[in-house]
């Protein structure tokens, strides 16, 4: 099956999806002023207060552990100003993110594992933005929402495609060797990363996330120069060595060779990044009472 039949059947499949959630009106007026040369923190600050909820969650988000501010923040545009326009542009997408998918029918135990390692991931591709800018410059915030959002079509399948999930479910308790994704493209002819892709898509994210969301299991298919989609690669497998137990080893697969050896990362190296992640999971907290977890 080629990538355009893929992609139009993915399509196909999202677009008969009713209710599917959407990010919030803010996020996409944050996206289109911060695209402005002359954009300014006044004019995101002023759109930030016409949502108070995530006004809110901005200002929780910016005084927590995750940042790690000397001072507390007291208003939106002074965290505007601190952190920038860019890292609040992706602290709203991924609040927003968190809350769109609160929903109390979902199995509580599965809703907690996804988010746990989602947010693993995107603490790791975080730290992963920090540490290997000499292997390309990659924005620290966004690919935080990248690897947050690696998963998302898992997050659809579970909500909005019972049949689809069930028919993996069955595929999946005669097979503990395939890792998901082959699981999913075997039975169904598309993964979770495809819908992800094309959720992303309709949301209008920046092409980076899209492409990171698409290509997190074969990063050298990349398209765009950012090396995003090698960071939530890295940053998945990673967060699945570092918090799967033993029942989910055999999910865990392996870090592409060749990536690894791009992106310079040694056994040695690969074991400093999991104790770094182990100490950053630590400021999660805040994200998982967002998500209804706390």
């Amino acid at each position: 099956m080629t990538t355009a039949t893929i992609d139009n059947k993915v399509k196909q499949v999202v677009s008969n999806i009713r209710n599917l959630p959407t990010p919030p009106i803010v996020f996409h007026q944050i996206q289109r002023v911060i695209g402005q040369p002359s954009s300014s923190a006044s004019e995101v600050a002023k759109i930030l207060a016409e949502d108070p909820a995530m006004s809110v969650k901005v200002l929780k988000l910016t005084n927590s552990a995750f940042y790690g501010l000397s001072r507390e923040i007291e208003s939106v545009k002074e965290a505007v100003v601190i952190v920038g326009m860019e890292a609040i542009k992706n602290l709203v997408l991924s609040a927003s993110v968190l809350d769109m998918f609160k929903n109390k029918d979902l199995d509580a135990d599965f809703q907690e594992k996804f988010w746990r390692h989602s947010l693993a991931s995107g603490f790791c591709c975080r730290i992963l933005a920090k540490q290997l800018r000499d292997r390309g410059m990659v924005d620290a915030d966004a690919a935080f929402s990248a690897g947050l959002l690696h998963d998302v079509g898992k997050m659809v399948m579970t909500c909005f495609l019972p049949d689809e999930k069930q028919k993996i479910a069955e595929a999946r308790s005669s097979d503990n060797q395939s890792l998901d994704h082959e699981l999913e493209a075997r039975v169904l002819g598309y993964s979770h990363a495809d819908i992800g892709a094309v959720l992303a898509e309709q949301w209008k994210l920046p092409a980076k996330l899209l492409d990171a969301i698409q290509n997190h299991h074969t990063p050298h298919d990349t398209t765009v120069d950012e090396p995003i989609a090698y960071h939530v690669h890295i940053g998945d497998y990673l967060a699945k060595r570092t918090f799967y137990d033993a029942e989910d080893a055999y999910l865990v697969g392996d870090l592409d060779p060749k990536l690894a050896d791009v992106m310079g990362l040694s056994e040695e190296r690969i074991e400093e990044l999991i104790e770094a992640l182990r100490e950053e999971y630590v400021k999660a907290e805040t994200f998982m009472q967002m998500a209804g977890m706390k």
